[in-house]
């Protein structure tokens, strides 16, 4: 295990990021959890990417804004008192799974169903596991994610204290792909996605520690400067959710993923915004 002194520096932090992802198991489907035969031994991600931000940031106060999510959202410090820093780590779905959604036009493809299902467990499992990690380092920290207080949105329910609040709000106290963009991985999508340098089909988790880790400087400053506004996300979006002109509406969204969650149980998912577009494993605005 890396010593404190180490884990207290952001190389450190990458390091133990990518030595717990090359070890931990989880990343690959069993035969006991494969949907088929052929899908036993299939692997979920590729290396994660990973970025920092301050955690007196001044976009994690702004995230409270009814604009941008709202004041039931929870910053840095309300997650884990006297914190410094955010960490935000991207986990790429590998070639395999992006390519069997790729070819599906409606259905959701098996593999996108591991790599939702059996992949988040895997993430959560690993962001558990991190945080044990940093502990036995001596350092102090919280992935909300997994946290007690974690609380998820959707259609309004749960927001009835919030005035701001509508039945068409959906969301979360603590989102992933903020912190993503706060830490300088990526931009935001017209699927509402956020588009890194691997692109934007995978997912995301999160760690806010005690520690002062040297802040990445975000190579952007608009909320969507990687997205080339081609509209094909629009395009493959099976239940017509996302439009060039109205953006990302999520109650069809939301109404697509319960519809999967009927059909596949005990998986679900929907990648088709996330794949056989320009976006979906690298950044389409750079040359």
């Amino acid at each position: 295990m890396r010593g404190s002194f180490e884990l207290m520096n952001r190389a450190g932090v990458e390091g133990l990021v990518q030595d717990l992802f090359a070890e931990y198991p989880g990343n690959t489907v069993s035969e006991d959890d494969a949907i088929s035969p052929d899908l036993a031994g299939l692997v979920l991600f590729d290396a994660p990417l990973m970025g920092v931000a301050s955690a007196k940031d001044s976009l994690f106060q702004d995230y409270k804004k009814a604009e941008i999510i709202g004041p039931w959202y929870m910053g840095p410090e309300e997650w884990l008192p006297g914190a410094k820093s955010v960490v935000s780590i991207f986990f790429p779905f590998t070639e395999r799974v992006r390519r069997a959604e790729r070819a599906r036009a409606f259905e959701t493809s098996p593999e996108w169903q591991h790599g939702r299902v059996e992949g988040q467990n895997f993430i959560s499992a690993f962001t558990g596991e991190l945080c044990r990690r940093l502990r036995e380092g001596g350092v102090r920290c919280c992935a909300p994610s997994i946290d007690a207080r974690f609380r998820l949105f959707a259609a309004g329910k749960g927001l009835e204290a919030y005035p701001e609040a509508k039945e068409t709000t959906f969301g979360s106290n603590w989102s992933e792909r903020h912190a993503a963009y706060a830490c300088g991985l990526g931009t935001f999508s017209l699927s509402r996605g956020v588009i890194t340098r691997r692109g934007m089909a995978g997912r995301f988790s999160s760690v806010i520690l005690d520690g002062e880790l040297e802040a990445d400087k975000r190579p952007y400053t608009g909320l969507d400067d990687y997205c080339i506004h081609c509209g094909l996300c629009a395009r493959r979006c099976p239940v017509g959710a996302i439009s060039p002109e109205r953006g990302k509406d999520h109650v069809p969204c939301s109404e697509r993923l319960a519809w999967s969650r009927e059909k596949y149980a005990p998986r679900y998912g929907c990648g088709k915004c996330q794949t056989a577009v320009p976006c979906e494993f690298r950044n389409p605005a750079e040359n």
